[in-house]
């Protein structure tokens, strides 16, 4: 017998959130940063290297099953992503900047991730399982539409998350992997109800990942689903667990043959093209770093990341404990444990603790049916508070480096960011103040008493970190584009070598080598020691070699040039004094 459902909610509590205030949330999240900015270090701007290098690649079909960018391959065995940007600047117009064009590109990702969420919570919550309890005179809220309410829950759970802020704006291999486990999980929430195109999403999900650097936790998913799939067969046909002629009763058996034959071709092509890497390292085994240093590391990332998801998730697991078995519970948990396992066991933490957002959020969108209205209550004042203070830092800075009043404020950016100068965008400061009437105007809706929305707790999170965003990405554009960006120590190298651009480089990291040739368009060599360049650029951890390599009585040495945000990227300017 199935234990008692702790969701009771009317259909009154399940009116549809606006399509149109849901797209322009979306858009709001989405839109800014894509323009107005370079590629960011160190992540960004490395995958964009390896894009770029693609995209001008005459060497044919082999140079794209092993992109390099100055002999180097990249850190993670990823192949789709870089092809994705790659396609996407050779098919941009000429006035495209190439950049532009893969972030275009890489926020379609995004918006894929948002849509493939909210069809998968929508389906797993039409399973019997996870319908609220039928009143005895009826009025429960109707499947379809009590699924839709706890779907918009999800999606605004998703953007609510604050580790989905800066990776989910990024065009690196960690982006595509978010969207491909996206479709995996949809495909797996789905197929009852849509077998072609959860079949076709299985196959792009596990394809997808394997062929983004993520072949390992694509396996393992499909593995977990394949069981949990067999299980459900069995207590399907035990009859003891739903109504047999529930809608989405159980999984076909050609559900359990395809999660089988995607997850075959998954790891064919992991082992056919070499994606398979063990990147296993436990907490404390590395020589930089402690246990304890590493466990609290681990710890902070996980209270932080996925917040504020994961309060409510853990809140779903004890509400449906007596339904941890049930498909709403299982499989957004097991989507959450394999990335989270990932997380705990390398180097990618933050990287791979993205790819649990999806399922934090669907299992986060469950608590809202569960929740008294004095909980609610209480996260809606919380997050009023939070993103309301926020917003007033944001606009209090931007005030400062404008007018200079607060000066303390503009002292601080002067000291972080040396050399800045302030500039003033009238187009930047519209969208920040319509953000902001925006956020005051919700606020207002939200605080009204009349609102009995399921998913009205998760409006605030969500719409909070949309302005913050939208904030940032405006008001602080410019500065944050000066600091993350290696477009200003390339400016200074330009100035110091003038028109020539052959520069020979020696122990370059992926991005200072990717930044120089997108910022300066340099051409650059690796230091032999015969036929080199004029000038030379060397990374300071890699000295010691350079008396091996070339004559020092031969070269003067120029100066050091630094990043002005950071002083662990400097670069040591050579030129050569003698033919």
């Amino acid at each position: 017998m199935s234990q008692p459902t702790p969701a009771i909610v009317a259909q009154a509590a399940v009116r549809r959130l606006p399509r149109v205030a849901l797209i322009l949330l979306c858009a709001a999240y989405l839109m800014p940063g894509l323009v107005g900015r370079g590629p960011w270090k160190n992540a960004d701007v490395a995958a964009f290297g390896y894009m770029a290098e693609l995209a001008r690649s005459t060497e044919g079909a082999a140079r794209w099953f092993d992109p390099l960018l100055f002999g180097l391959r990249p850190e993670s065995p990823a192949l789709l992503p870089y092809w994705i940007g790659a396609w996407a600047i050779k098919l941009a117009p000429a006035w495209i900047n190439p950049d532009l064009a893969v972030r275009f590109v890489f926020a379609l990702l995004l918006w894929g991730t948002f849509t493939a969420t909210w069809y998968a919570v929508y389906f797993l919550a039409r399973t019997p399982r996870a319908q609220p309890v039928a009143f005895a005179f009826g009025g429960e809220a109707q499947p379809a539409d009590y699924a839709r309410a706890i779907a918009d829950g999800a999606l605004l759970a998703l953007m609510a998350t604050l580790g989905l802020l800066q990776l989910g704006h990024e065009t690196t291999p960690a982006l595509a992997q978010l969207f491909f486990t996206a479709s995996l999980f949809y495909g797996i929430a789905a197929l009852p109800y849509r077998p072609i195109g959860a079949l076709a999403a299985l196959v792009l999900g596990a394809v997808g990942m394997t062929l983004s650097g993520a072949p390992t936790l694509a396996l393992i998913l499909c593995a977990g689903c394949a069981l949990f799939l067999l299980w459900d067969r069995k207590q399907s046909r035990s009859g003891d667990e739903r109504d047999p002629q529930a809608e989405g009763n159980a999984y076909p058996l050609y559900a359990l043959l395809a999660i089988i034959v995607v997850g075959v071709l998954a790891g064919s092509l992991a082992t056919s093209y070499g994606l398979i890497r063990w990147h296993i390292v436990l907490p404390g085994t590395s020589a930089s770093s402690s246990l304890s240093k590493d466990l609290r590391s681990q710890v902070k990332l996980l209270l932080w990341f996925p917040w504020p998801a994961w309060p409510l998730a853990g809140w779903t697991l004890w509400r449906w404990r007596r339904q941890l078995n049930a498909r709403h519970v299982i499989l957004p948990l097991w989507f959450v444990l394999v990335p989270l396992a990932a997380t705990l066991t390398t180097d990618f933490s933050d990287r791979s603790l993205l790819l649990s957002l999806p399922a934090f959020a669907t299992l986060a969108a469950f608590a809202l049916p569960t929740f008294r209205r004095s909980v609610a209550a209480l996260l809606d004042w919380l997050t009023l508070l939070t993103f309301t203070t926020c917003a007033i830092f944001i606009w209090l800075y931007w005030i400062s480096l404008q007018t200079g009043i607060p000066p303390k404020p503009a002292a601080n950016v002067a000291r972080l960011a040396p050399g800045f100068v302030p500039s003033f965008s009238a187009t930047a400061f519209v969208f920040a103040l319509a953000a902001t009437v925006a956020w005051f105007w919700l606020v207002r809706w939200r605080t009204g008493r009349h609102q009995a929305a399921l998913w009205k707790t998760l409006v605030l999170p969500a719409g909070g970190t949309a302005l913050c965003w939208m904030l940032v990405m405006t008001l602080w554009l410019p500065v944050l584009d000066y600091a993350r960006s290696y477009a200003p120590q390339v400016q200074m190298i330009s100035q110091r070598v003038g028109n020539t651009p052959c520069l020979s480089e020696l122990g370059l990291q992926r991005p200072q080598l990717a930044a120089l040739l997108h910022h300066g368009h340099f051409e650059l060599r690796p230091l032999t020691g015969t036929n080199d360049c004029r000038w030379l650029l060397v990374n300071p951890e890699v000295i010691g070699r350079l008396q091996s390599l070339i004559d020092l009585n031969q070269w003067r040495f120029d100066g050091t040039l630094r990043r002005p945000s950071s002083d662990t990227d400097d670069l040591l300017l050579y030129q050569r004094i003698a033919p």
